[in-house]
């Protein structure tokens, strides 16, 4: 792994983090953590679970659409960077309920904002008054460039989203580039391709890698919708949170894509999940659903350029950590 000492830090800061009882904040947490920083994790644990959390993070359950909430936790902490993970994750689940997406992803990521803000409007003394705050914002590559002409996509391939989840992440994104700057508040908005490993649960029908290892450990085959040609950039989690940590002191101001620039199939997927499980049975194939994108990767060059980083975990050693985990251990639940 990426050694910790190497991160560009000479101090500790106090970071909140929404969504930290998640699958992908969680790991985060673990990395902010490692690399000696200070987590207040906000969740209100309704799809994360209190097993992620780390014992050194203070907890609060609250709901990023309940802004009095959010300010009393942020005028209280004070935080010197935000991490703003939780969100309406569903992407197929999105396209049944467009207001609740809208409501959790765009108003909740408004208020987060807004919280940050008011917290900033006190009086500053010592080390902290000479740091200037930071937000970091998890988006999507996955979704929010549709189907590209061309690939890999770059940060500049236009927006294209095809189902309600990718249009907010759109919308969030625009709200992160509003508010940050007129108030003083840098920003690293970090497009993610599809991220897998420990701690994913299968929800709503998304989950690729628990839902297809939950299936094969009750040694039922488990479905493909499409021909299992659909092709996805899967980005280990590991990596995920090494660059959430980098983009604490880089990356200032900047969308920038993480991702691995490489297909892989969900017939590949099923094929080393069922090879590393020993399972024997083939998938049982139904059709497409609607909004799902058919072929994506994404470059990350401008990440290896921005913030010194680059995927250091390959899709099969990755597969054999997420087999692997203790948390993976057992059946979803």
């Amino acid at each position: 792994m990426f050694p910790y000492s190497l991160y560009p830090f000479h101090y500790s800061m106090k970071i909140i983090l929404t969504g930290g009882a998640g699958f992908i904040a969680s790991h985060v947490a673990d990395a902010y953590i490692k690399a000696g920083h200070t987590v207040v994790i906000v969740d209100n644990l309704s799809s994360g679970s209190r097993r992620n959390l780390n014992a050194k993070a203070r907890f609060y359950k609250a709901d990023i659409r309940n802004l009095p909430a959010l300010l009393r936790i942020f005028k209280k902490e004070k935080p010197d960077a935000v991490n703003h993970h939780a969100a309406f994750i569903s992407v197929t689940d999105s396209v049944k309920k467009p207001a609740e997406t809208f409501n959790i992803n765009a108003t909740g990521t408004l208020n987060v904002l807004l919280a940050m803000i008011e917290a900033q409007r006190r009086p500053s003394a010592g080390r902290r008054a000479l740091l200037r705050s930071k937000f970091i914002f998890s988006s999507t590559g996955g979704a929010i460039y549709g189907d590209p002409k061309k690939l890999p996509a770059t940060e500049a391939t236009p927006a294209s989203p095809l189902s309600p989840y990718a249009l907010t992440k759109l919308v969030d994104e625009e709200l992160v580039k509003y508010f940050c700057p007129v108030n003083g508040i840098s920003y690293t908005i970090l497009r993610y391709a599809n991220v897998f490993g420990p701690r994913q649960k299968a929800q709503a029908g998304a989950g690729i890698f628990p839902i297809f290892m939950g299936e094969m450990r009750r040694d039922r085959a488990p479905y493909i919708f499409g021909n299992g040609g659909k092709t996805r950039d899967y980005v280990y989690v590991g990596d995920v949170a090494r660059a959430n940590v980098l983009a604490l002191a880089r990356g200032d101001n900047q969308i920038i894509n993480i991702a691995t620039n490489h297909q892989v199939s969900d017939r590949a997927v099923f094929d080393a999940l069922a090879n590393a499980l020993q399972f024997n049975q083939n998938p049982i194939f139904r059709p497409k659903r609607k909004g799902e994108v058919e072929h994506m990767a994404m470059s990350y060059a401008k990440a290896e350029k921005m913030l010194k980083w680059k995927p250091m975990v390959s899709f099969e050693n990755g597969v054999q950590k997420t087999v692997h985990a203790p948390e993976n251990k057992k059946l979803p639940l």
